[in-house]
């Protein structure tokens, strides 16, 4: 959700993360750890997801798919020790919860394909 909120809000992570706090929400050092993978480098992240998103670019997904796909492309790709299978399931289950209904088969798609072409384990 920090992700969502940055893309949207243009406001820090850190800063968002301390609000995050200051409301009764502490950020884990798992999902710190994701946020400053997918911060480090979206744009990268971002290709990916362009290059197998049928006839879409990562810019004209809605903010909150965009980031779920964020958050597992990274998982795909530098935790090896999570299986795609997971990584993927779990961002599914965030767009069924989160999104439009829809967005699962997207973002179960992309993942997919993401997966296939960098060769993951399932």
């Amino acid at each position: 959700m920090l992700l969502y909120q940055h893309d949207v809000t243009g406001l820090g992570l850190e800063e968002l993360e301390r609000n995050a706090e200051r409301d009764g929400t502490p950020v884990d050092p798992f999902a710190r750890a994701l946020m400053e993978g997918v911060a480090a480098d979206p744009a990268s992240l971002d290709d990916l997801i362009t290059g197998a998103a049928d006839g879409w670019t990562a810019e004209r997904l809605a903010p909150l798919e965009r980031n779920i796909l964020r958050v597992a492309v990274h998982e795909l790709l530098d935790w090896p020790d999570i299986p795609a299978a997971v990584s993927i399931n779990e961002a599914v289950d965030l767009a069924k919860r989160y999104c439009q209904t829809e967005a699962a088969g997207l973002v179960n798609g992309i993942l997919g394909r993401i997966a296939s072409e960098q060769k993951l384990a399932s």
